[in-house]
């Protein structure tokens, strides 16, 4: 008997938990689209230089490289 009423109050503690958690997640969603058309300075993604055909090798500057050739074959 002890084991159903273990379960039963484990089973309404979860349910509540849940429920609470839920009602959370709700009220961020509403507060999140009342306040979405406020913002006024959108999120802005920064350009990245552009990458050269292959990484140098470290220790190697540009002006060196200019004679070394990349061996592939």
């Amino acid at each position: 008997m002890f084991a159903v009423f273990a379960a039963e109050q484990q089973y309404r503690h979860d349910t509540r938990t849940r429920d609470r958690q839920h009602a959370i997640l709700v009220s961020i969603r509403e507060r999140q689209t009342t306040h979405a058309p406020q913002r006024r300075n959108p999120v802005r993604a920064e350009v990245r230089p552009q990458r050269g055909a292959w990484a140098r090798p470290i220790g190697l500057h540009p002006a060196e490289s200019a004679g070394v050739a990349c061996a592939t074959a």
